[in-house]
């Protein structure tokens, strides 16, 4: 596929995505959205691709959804359909989450959109840089993607009702003393740091990695723990049968030996 609206490039065994709009700070649009999605299926089906790291060209990271595209699109749907169908924005979250392991790297703004599309990333890292927003209701809307449990899921209950309430501009050093990224580093640190953290997921089981990307996405807000226990006797009996299993413990017999 041919890609107008994000970059893509291999690193050994990381695949980075670009958002690629840097004159309109990479805001996005529906046709952005589906060119993100098919390269990470793309690099799902790549059984040489171990991880994905996803950024931002220029300045920004993302600036949220692109307002004329959003109100061309949802005019033209009402048109056809009647009301707006938000299935692409429910299928990120599913997308993500069933995805090879992703570290997002936020280069500058990442607002609305922007910000929620990074919270079922596997991992944030943040350049010095970059800036962060929840102002949904300064546009007189909710959160969406998933962000009333995923942020508060990161940073808090009560963090997460304050940003979103205020909808306030915060610094990437808020965000790390917040918990919502793991890592603040210089801005030409960023992609060094982040193809670090992907590169330490890339080696291990594709079966073992998806697991437990399930577990973590099932299990967080799961109450019961027997359910929990369930899920994963369930899920280490299927790695523990596999082919990775097998040679991962035959190559840590051999260290053993020698």
């Amino acid at each position: 596929m041919s890609y107008q609206h994000i970059l893509t490039e291999t690193r050994g065994a990381v695949r980075i995505i670009t958002m690629n709009r840097p004159d309109r700070l990479n805001a996005w649009t529906r046709a952005m959205g589906r060119e993100k999605a098919h390269a990470i299926n793309e690099a799902n089906a790549d059984r040489s691709i171990g991880a994905i790291v996803l950024t931002g060209s220029g300045r920004g990271f993302c600036a949220g959804a692109d307002i004329r595209d959003t109100l061309e699109n949802e005019s033209k749907q009402r048109d056809v359909t009647g009301p707006v169908d938000r299935t692409e924005d429910t299928d990120w979250i599913l997308l993500v989450r069933r995805s090879k392991p992703m570290v997002a790297a936020v280069n500058g703004v990442a607002i609305g959109m922007g910000c929620t599309m990074l919270l079922c990333c596997d991992t944030i890292v943040a350049s010095e840089a970059a800036k962060f927003a929840m102002p949904f209701v300064r546009l007189g809307v909710v959160p969406e993607l998933g962000s009333t449990q995923l942020l508060a899921a990161r940073v808090g209950f009560g963090r997460a009702s304050e940003l979103c309430l205020s909808g306030r501009t915060f610094s990437a050093a808020e965000a790390r003393s917040y918990n919502m990224v793991e890592d603040v580093v210089p801005p030409d640190r960023l992609m060094e740091r982040a193809m670090e953290i992907a590169n330490s997921f890339a080696p291990h089981s594709a079966l073992a990695l998806r697991h437990t990307k399930q577990l973590f996405t099932q299990n967080y807000a799961e109450p019961d723990m027997e359910v929990v226990h369930i899920r994963e006797t369930a899920a280490f009996e299927e790695c523990a049968d596999s082919a990775e299993h097998k040679a991962a413990i035959a190559t840590f017999l051999n260290r053993a030996r020698s």
